[in-house]
């Protein structure tokens, strides 16, 4: 029986990587060419083609290795690399796998300047109207640099020389190495933490340029833009520039150099005092002069050799004016007495006991008209009653009775017809003296009928 002489794709592809990893010409190859498609990954890696005018391979170069960059790979750009080559299974591609890459004909850390330079000045880091003055007399200076470094003791010295009303306040912070920018960054947030500070010094001695890179750092940058403090870049010597000499306020090209920018020199406050004393004295003298001049001048004047005629006029002006304002006064008293004696007699009229008084008056005669009218209706209304009594009395049927009348009552009601009655119904006979029972005993109707 036959094998199967047909080999999968995977199989294919993980025996031709074999072959791929086991060429030692493939495990460290040095390679050159220009970058295109380069595109790097949220997650630290970067991913890009390689080629030149004839050929071009697929690359890639993972975080740890990316990580270790100094600048950023641009489309372009010709780089020198270091890799390995091997074939990636799922797509079956041969890839470039970089573990270091620099740029071709000029230095890494150069292009890394150049291109974070650049960048910061296009969001306007560097522009000058965010650059702050410098205090002309400072009363507190800090100073961000190494603490055993000489930088410091250079601007120690510095300052003591210039003006040792200063003082002098050290953020210590490591200058140098992996671990520098972190550690400036924090040392200036700390500075520009303290509101006492006028002036703050960031800097250290000359070195190399990857001594110095820690001031190429792009936190570091913003951390001197984000500070309220006006900063003074003090980095190597007088021929390095680095990224915070662009973004501070002010840029010294010697740690020396800045502590001099940062105070007036005693000397030279010695020599401005003195010259303003001599100016000041000068022009005092001067204008001392000119009043004793002036002041002969007036002395000698007609006006003050004959003083009495000067307030002369003013006297008989006022004169006149007292007399005015005496007659004026007594006009203004009279009046003012006419109407005290008005208001006086009409205060009078209104006065509590005269409106009392007046209260009784009205009252008594309001009271003696009451009761002149409560008697008149009291005589009235009793001829009237004694009237309604006599025509009672003249109307009572009692009184009728006694001239030998008398009423009929029949089922306690009074029998005013004969109609009303029947023969053996009983009746009362009311009298002026009594009452009879009695009964029907015949009716008779006076149109003569009889029942």
């Amino acid at each position: 029986m036959v094998e199967n002489p047909y080999l999968s794709v995977q199989a294919l592809t993980k025996y031709i990587k074999r072959k791929f990893d086991a060429d030692p010409h493939l495990r460290n190859v040095f390679v050159k060419g220009e970058l295109s498609n380069v595109k790097s990954h949220p997650s630290g890696h970067i991913y890009f083609t390689l080629k030149d005018d004839k050929s071009r391979i697929q690359s890639a170069m993972f975080r740890s290795s990316a990580s270790q960059l100094k600048f950023r790979p641009e489309n372009g750009m010709n780089v020198l690399i270091t890799g390995d080559v091997t074939v990636y299974e799922t797509s079956g591609n041969y890839q470039l796998y970089a573990q270091s890459m620099q740029p071709d004909g000029i230095g890494a850390l150069y292009l890394a300047f150049e291109q974070l330079k650049n960048s910061l000045e296009k969001e306007g880091l560097f522009d000058s109207r965010w650059k702050s003055p410098l205090p002309v007399y400072p009363n507190k200076i800090g100073v961000v640099t190494a603490q055993s470094g000489a930088a410091i003791q250079d601007i120690c010295s510095t300052i003591a020389r210039r003006y040792p009303l200063a003082e002098i306040l050290l953020f210590p912070a490591i200058v140098q190495g992996p671990q520098a920018a972190p550690s400036i960054v924090k040392a200036i947030e700390q500075a520009g933490g303290d509101s006492s500070i006028d002036v703050l010094i960031v800097g250290r001695g000359g070195g190399s340029i990857e001594d110095l890179w820690a001031f190429n750092e792009e936190s570091v940058a913003r951390a001197i833009f984000s500070c309220r403090i006006p900063i003074i870049s003090a980095v190597g010597h007088e021929t390095d520039t680095t990224i915070a000499d662009f973004v501070s306020d002010r840029r010294a090209p010697t740690p020396t150099a800045a502590a001099e920018m940062a105070v007036p020199a005693r000397d030279e406050l010695f020599e401005k005092v003195v010259d303003r004393k001599r100016a000041l004295y000068s022009s005092l003298s001067n204008q001392i002069k000119q009043e004793r001049k002036r002041l002969s001048i007036l002395q000698t004047s007609y006006p003050l050799q004959f003083p009495e005629r000067l307030y002369r006029p003013f006297t008989e002006r006022l004169v006149g004016l007292e007399g005015r304002l005496m007659r004026s006064g007594q006009e203004v008293t009279g009046h003012r007495t006419m109407e005290l004696q008005r208001l006086r007699s009409m205060l009078a009229s209104f006065a509590p006991d005269q409106r009392i008084q007046e209260g009784y008056r009205t009252t008594s005669a309001l009271t003696e008209r009451l009761t002149r009218a409560v008697q008149q209706d009291v005589r009235i209304r009793s001829d009237r009653f004694h009237a309604s009594i006599r025509m009672l009395q003249a109307l009572n049927p009692l009184n009728v009775m006694e001239r030998g009348y008398s009423i009929v009552y029949q089922n306690n009601e009074v029998a005013n017809s004969v109609k009303m009655m029947e023969i053996g119904s009983p009746i009362q006979i009311r009298l002026q003296d009594g009452t009879a029972e009695a009964t029907v005993q015949s009716i008779t109707i006076t149109d003569g009928e009889e029942s």
